[in-house]
């Protein structure tokens, strides 16, 4: 199993560069707000128990998708520097116990570039940041960055177009259709 981890702020074009990517190579789509959305049918966002839910949703869908054979998962994610390191290294504990690799990938692009984004309506659909007060305050509380791997990618989304992100990142890690 190969996990293609794609991290970055809100609005940095995770979502769209993952379904731009599995309309060119076959693989499953985990998205952050999976988990998150589970999460939200018991608690309220952040309320005690609800990250805890979130990461061992997390945990045990990759270590299924490794029980069960899956060869690639893009995973979208939120990397936040240092909090969610543990979490981090348990999906690449998980992924190496079954033999796979774990491949990083930093999407990024400016604060100005991701506020012009965040209001977009699939956004508000999907229940996700959709204000630009939120993504203000979430950029300046919190450090989104590339997790720490040599191998990380890292990918200015900001004039790139997502079928261009998708060709970069599979050329780079030789992914295959």
């Amino acid at each position: 199993m190969k996990l293609l981890f794609l991290h970055g702020a809100p609005a940095a074009g995770k979502l769209t560069v993952a379904k731009a990517l599995l309309e060119l190579v076959p693989g499953r789509l985990f998205d952050n707000h999976a988990a998150i959305d589970l999460a939200r049918t018991l608690f309220e966002f952040g309320a005690p128990g609800f990250w805890e839910l979130v990461h061992s949703t997390r945990y045990a869908a990759l270590d299924a998708a490794g029980e069960y054979g899956v060869s690639l998962v893009v995973m979208t994610f939120c990397f936040v520097e240092p909090e969610d390191l543990p979490q981090f290294r348990k999906l690449e504990e998980i992924v190496q116990r079954h033999g796979g690799e774990l491949l990083p990938v930093f999407l990024h692009c400016s604060r100005e570039e991701a506020l012009r984004r965040v209001g977009n309506p699939d956004r508000v659909e999907r229940r996700k940041m959709a204000s630009a007060e939120g993504l203000n305050k979430y950029l300046d509380d919190y450090k989104f960055t590339a997790v720490p791997s040599a191998g990380c990618l890292k990918l200015d989304t900001e004039k790139r177009p997502a079928e261009a992100s998708a060709l970069e990142i599979i050329g780079h890690f030789g992914l295959r259709a």
